[in-house]
């Protein structure tokens, strides 16, 4: 009697997303298949079909996962103030000590992307070019999106209390910041001519500091 041939176990959640990410990254969506991306894995195409459904829901909680990575980072930074990287060495200044400032700049270090393929924007140009014809995208990117707007609005609402941004609407106000940091971040993650990390940073500072009404 034939054994039965023993069932590899399931891969961890983190290790299909951070696969699925690399793969998007480097070939783009229409390109992954989910045989190939399954190869990789060691798991059948059908598996992931069964957990996923589409390439396009894989796309999106691909997205989903990435960016609840970086929001404990974001959280870190805007609860305790301290950069992620150790030092603010580019980008919004703290100026002359409010915190609010230097909490706002890694805020924006963190938005941005790291330079050209940054795979985490790629999966953003990937949902937006998609989400046009899918109400669940446009519906999941909202969703996914929610929180760096909340996070914004908190800081702009808790920096103009404090007496450090002039008054004005808080909402509108972010949503201002994360469109300006969205036109800065595409050219960036896409490598065009021109566009360079330090130059973004620069731009967001001074359209940050225009749009809160910021003295220095």
């Amino acid at each position: 009697m034939t054994e039965p041939r023993p069932r590899r176990p399931a891969r961890p959640r983190e290790e299909v997303f951070a696969t699925a990410r690399a793969a998007i990254a480097e070939h783009g969506l229409a390109r992954l298949t989910m045989a190939g991306l399954g190869r990789q894995l060691q798991m059948s195409a059908g598996h992931l079909l069964y957990y996923f459904g589409s390439k396009d829901q894989l796309l999106l909680e691909t997205l989903r996962w990435s960016e609840e990575q970086l929001g404990t980072r974001r959280h870190a930074a805007l609860t305790d103030g301290v950069p992620t990287d150790g030092a603010l060495t580019d980008g919004i200044r703290p100026g002359a000590g409010p915190d609010v400032w230097a909490r706002l700049g890694e805020y924006v270090r963190l938005y941005l992307p790291e330079g050209p393929g940054d795979p985490r924007w790629i999966l953003w140009v990937e949902v937006w070019g998609r989400s046009p014809a899918s109400e669940e995208l446009r519906q999941g990117q909202l969703e996914i999106e929610a929180p760096w707007q909340a996070d914004l609005v908190v800081l702009i609402e808790n920096g103009t209390a404090a007496g450090h941004f002039a008054p004005g609407p808080a909402v509108e106000r972010a949503f201002q910041i994360r469109a300006l940091l969205d036109g800065l971040a595409v050219p960036l993650a896409l490598g065009l001519p021109g566009a360079r990390r330090t130059k973004a940073l620069h731009l967001a500072d001074s359209a940050c500091r225009a749009l809160l009404g910021a003295a220095n």
